[in-house]
């Protein structure tokens, strides 16, 4: 097993962050979803290593094989943890793909950290620029559902996420047929391999950070891709809003497709990549 260990801003220690590293070439790293953790892109990594790119996947702290600190699960450090990993592996002209929350480190880590070692960018089913309703944000996602999420997973973890694992994978009121029952239950698998902690607090993290201020830092090549009957990342919130506010950017929009894009989607959604990789 391969771990680099990442200073916490809030304290001393240093929390071992576990990350799979794979093929030759220009580096792409896989920033995954809550509250899941780097298996989610299995597909994706057999496929990008294949097309001849060198492949980082890496659990989030509080997720997978990462250790489970009890503090800590904001952007700021999951920026930091991210430059953790592109310093020491020492990395450059690197592809950033984020997945829904993952969104958030791409952007964040842009930011704080600037585009030096980044030549693209790309944001899939992502939460930026902002989730929340607000006042000045109106069409966001109400306060009440998350806290309702949060209530979830203090009353029965194992029930909520699946039940939200179902949602996931759902355009529709039931899980489509190309989604297997061995899927679903992999997918909760690894949903409940995180700790509690980490996945009530990263709710917060991922409702009520406001990136809208940031996305001036997506100055490379960039691909935004988004399923239009996404339940669990409204399009029109997110990706949509994005779109118009990076012009220069490529937005595709998958028709009548969920949120885990990742696998309802997959052949699709490893197309577009490499052709975008590639370009």
């Amino acid at each position: 097993m391969q771990y680099i260990k990442a200073k916490s801003l809030e304290s001393s220690d240093e929390v071992k962050l576990y990350y799979e590293d794979y093929g030759q070439g220009k580096p792409v790293i896989l920033i995954h979803g809550w509250p899941l953790n780097h298996e989610m892109w299995e597909y994706q990594i057999n496929t990008i290593v294949e097309s001849g790119f060198r492949c980082i996947a890496y659990d989030r702290r509080g997720f997978g094989l990462s250790g489970k600190p009890w503090n800590g699960y904001n952007y700021d450090q999951f920026a930091a943890d991210l430059k953790s990993i592109i310093d020491k592996l020492e990395l450059k002209d690197i592809t950033l793909i984020g997945f829904s929350m993952g969104g958030g480190e791409v952007i964040r880590y842009l930011s704080k950290y600037g585009s030096e070692k980044i030549a693209k960018a790309v944001l899939i089913s992502s939460v930026i620029p902002f989730l929340l309703k607000t006042p000045d944000h109106e069409e966001g996602v109400p306060a009440e559902i998350f806290d309702e999420m949060v209530a979830g997973i203090k009353k029965d973890r194992p029930a909520f996420m699946k039940a939200w694992g179902k949602q996931f994978y759902s355009a529709g009121a039931e899980m489509p047929r190309t989604i297997s029952n061995e899927i679903a239950d992999w997918t909760q698998t690894h949903a409940l391999v995180a700790s509690s902690k980490a996945s009530i607090d990263c709710i917060t993290a991922f409702s009520q950070t406001d990136f809208r201020n940031e996305i001036k830092a997506l100055t490379m090549p960039t691909l935004i891709i988004h399923g239009d009957e996404d339940k669990i990342v409204p399009i029109k919130t997110t990706s949509e809003k994005l779109a118009k506010l990076t012009p220069q950017a490529e937005y595709i929009v998958y028709k009548g497709s969920p949120h885990g894009l990742f696998i309802s989607n997959k052949d699709k959604l490893n197309e577009d990549l490499i052709k975008f990789l590639k370009k």
